[in-house]
């Protein structure tokens, strides 16, 4: 309409007719055979003719006539009637006009944009997104996701450029741009600087939810798990407070994915279970104790000693293995969660319950067995088999075959990492740790062909863990050695040298763990793919088609390696990497028995390396971190060190809601498909593509001031505390109507 308009008013300024109504659409009403009287317009070069004297006259006279009962006088010429000698004024405005008219219309038009934005787009959040597996295995209300407070990009979200239809640049506005030369295209956008920007910007959102006061901390409680805080919640602040604790709601998310299903279980079963288990720790009247004297319970029961006074009375059972142990089916604990929903009330700040019940003294050791069912420990392997029963029916962990054989080279399909990647790179870290909708991983870790032990069972009790798979359903708490702060797993007071002050790029060292290898099996252990990809003859072989890689594969052409353009890959790997086992940690049952960490079926292939200590690892700029036999107990370590941890995972642990991936650490994928992407982006290649050590030592650095602010001793006490006050009320009797409602009587 406004175009329209526009050419309207140009001709209006010529001639009005008398009524006009509407716009060009055949809505203004002309003489008829207005058209036969139109002047031909002279090019604007031919000399004007002389003014006639009374030409006005000759018009004005010539307008009266024209129309029947119209107006003795206009204000206006109108072409229908022309003059006999038109004034050289009126010839010159209508072309001027016209032409002015034309450019305007024609500079309406949208514009190519020139300048990108730094903006992800997609059809859901990534907030919400759940893998098969954990959207979970537990499909728990708000939240839903657990362990990934930041909304990371999904795969399918693309950059948006300007506004729709364009394709780098700013929206048009109403004014017509002014004529200037169209400046040359910006260079491509890396997706890592769009997942670096996105986090700065999630992770601004997260801190602005802090809780600065009891009572705010009390509606956030209440707001994002939909009942009244336990009772004791203003004991828990008070302390949180007293100990320079930040306060934000979703650093606690993981305590609820972990407990919500128990309130699908009757009360007296979860105490009755958690006194008879063969490892616990006993809280009564304000003092914590234990029989066992096993090093990891020993651990917990000084950490959680630091707050025994503040706690109600409780039985903790333990898991005393390395491996998680709980896997219930899917189908059962989607039941316990549609039951823990249907509790979720505010109950009238009359009726609630404000003190916790007092038990009965703890059970004795030979009576213990009185109190529980049987859980039907399984042995079964591989433990793909029980892992996957935690995920969906309908996910391709349980729909695709399991692997019967593991003695070749590993299947990598990296399209099943598709819903976790942003342009080939990790763009949302808890997903990325989920395997439900990965069932390619089966084959590629420790944990899923032959973990060190295997004891499992479907049956939901309350145990807790240092960390777990998805689809396990321990109750996490800080693993012992980080509060246990052992120097082979923190490195001590010394956290490394300045960014510009490191020696080296990459350093990584370890046992070759991950769950017990053996001659037809080790290929698929993440550890021996991790190590063999940072192996540049063997990488250079591969190139060649001299020696086919037998347990990694090279790179995807999606990372557009200029190394590898060059079949380079091996040399360039070999200038930064520092990657290799200390122990091949061979088959005890391999004969003649291996001595001084070597192994017959893996020497061809590995050379040992000697040990360093966390410290001197610090010298350098980027620290690897792979899976164990579970969870790496070196992370914390990492994280406050001055170097940068590249991140790659299947384990949780209790601190995974605080972490933001992109500012805090760099996530890698399981596959490791995205390492060399990530190495030449941060080192760059020799003058053809620059690096951005600058960024690298940003993420190091906020890793490290963060991990000093909300991963301190302090806050395990304050994570721990308030995870044990939530467990005591689920295992009273009365649990629906207890809570803390203080704020709201005053």
């Amino acid at each position: 309409m406004g175009k329209c308009k526009a050419l309207y008013v140009m001709y209006s300024t010529l001639w009005t007719p008398p009524t006009t109504r509407g716009c060009c659409k055949g809505s203004a009403r002309f003489p008829p055979g207005w058209h036969e009287h139109l002047s031909v317009v002279r090019p604007l070069s031919a000399p004007p003719h002389p003014a006639e004297p009374n030409a006005r006259h000759r018009v004005q006279a010539q307008l009266s006539k024209g129309f029947d009962g119209g107006r003795r006088s206009l204000a206006m010429r109108s072409p229908a009637f022309p003059p006999r000698r038109p004034s050289h004024l009126v010839r010159y405005i209508f072309p001027a006009l016209l032409l002015l008219g034309l450019f305007y219309y024609l500079s309406d038009r949208p514009q190519d944009p020139t300048a990108p934005t730094t903006h992800l787009t997609s059809g859901h959040d990534s907030s919400q997104s759940s893998s098969s597996s954990s959207s979970s295995s537990h499909k728990q209300g708000p939240p839903d996701v657990v362990n990934q407070p930041a909304k990371n990009p999904t795969p399918d979200q693309k950059p948006v450029h300007g506004s729709a239809g364009g394709d780098n640049g700013p929206a048009h506005d109403s004014k017509p741009a002014p004529v200037q030369p169209q400046p040359p295209k910006p260079a491509t956008v890396h997706p890592i600087d769009e997942l670096v920007k996105i986090a700065d910007k999630d992770f601004k959102h997260l801190l602005a939810k802090e809780s600065n006061t009891l009572a705010e901390a009390a509606q956030a409680y209440r707001k994002r798990r939909g009942r009244h805080p336990p009772p004791g919640f203003d004991k828990w602040y008070e302390f949180a407070k007293d100990n320079n604790a930040l306060l934000v709601e979703d650093f606690f998310d993981q305590i609820y994915h972990d407990l919500n299903p128990f309130w699908g279980l009757d009360p007296a079963s979860i105490r009755n279970e958690a006194m008879g288990y063969e490892m616990v720790i006993n809280v009564r009247n304000g003092n914590a104790s234990a029989e066992s004297d096993w090093f990891w319970t020993q651990i917990w029961l000084d950490m959680i000693q630091t707050i025994e006074h503040l706690l109600p009375d409780m039985d903790i059972a333990l898991n005393a293995m390395d491996e998680p142990r709980l896997v219930v089916p899917w189908e059962d604990i989607n039941a316990y969660m549609k039951k823990e929903k249907q509790s979720r009330i505010l109950s009238p700040t009359k009726s609630v319950v404000k003190e916790f019940r007092k038990l009965p003294t703890p059970a004795k050791q030979d009576t213990k067995s009185l109190h529980i069912v049987d859980k039907d420990w399984e042995d079964t392997n591989p433990y793909w088999l029980i892992a996957r029963r935690g995920c969906p029916p309908d996910s391709p962990a349980r729909k695709e075959p399991a692997l019967t054989s593991f003695d070749g080279k590993p299947n990598f399909a990296p399209s099943w990492a598709t819903p976790h990647q942003y342009q080939g790179y990790v763009s949302n870290s808890t997903l990325s740790s989920e395997f439900c909708h990965q069932p390619d991983l089966q084959g590629l870790e420790g944990i899923f062909i032959k973990p060190l032990t295997t004891s499992a069972t479907k049956v939901l009790f309350p145990m807790f863990g240092g960390s777990k798979l998805a689809t396990n359903n321990e109750i996490l708490l800080p693993a012992p050695m980080y509060w246990n702060e052992e120097e082979r797993f923190t490195g001590g007071d010394d956290h490394g040298p300045s960014w510009d002050n490191k020696i080296g790029p990459v350093i990584w060292r370890g046992v070759a763990t991950g769950g017990r290898n053996n001659e037809s099996n080790w290929k698929g252990f993440q550890r021996h793919r991790f190590v063999s990809m940072n192996n540049g003859t063997k990488l250079t072989r591969a190139e060649e088609g001299l020696e086919p890689p037998i347990n990694f594969e090279l790179p995807s052409t999606t990372y557009n390696l200029a190394a590898q353009k060059e079949k380079r890959l091996g040399p360039w790997v070999s200038q930064w990497s520092d990657v290799g086992f200390t122990d091949l940690f061979c088959d005890p049952d391999v004969e003649p028995k291996q001595e001084e960490g070597h192994c017959l079926y893996t020497d061809e292939h590995y050379e040992t390396v000697p040990g360093q200590k966390l410290a001197v690892q610090f010298y350098y700029k980027y620290l690897p971190d792979i899976d164990g036999n579970s969870f790496s107990g070196r992370y914390l370590g990492f994280l406050r060190s001055t170097s940068l941890p590249i991140k790659s995972t299947l384990w949780r642990e209790w601190h995974d809601s605080r972490l933001v991936a992109w500012k805090h650490f760099v996530p890698m994928d399981n596959r490791f498909g995205d390492y060399y992407g990530i190495m030449e982006y941060f080192l760059g290649y020799e003058d053809s593509v620059p690096g951005h050590d600058d960024v690298a030592e940003k993420i190091a650095m906020d890793g490290k001031a963060w991990a000093e602010k909300v991963l301190r001793k302090e806050d395990m006490q304050i994570y721990v505390l308030r995870l044990l006050l939530e467990y005591a009320r689920i295992s009273d009797d009365r649990r629906e109507n207890m809570g803390w409602v203080d704020d709201l009587l005053t």
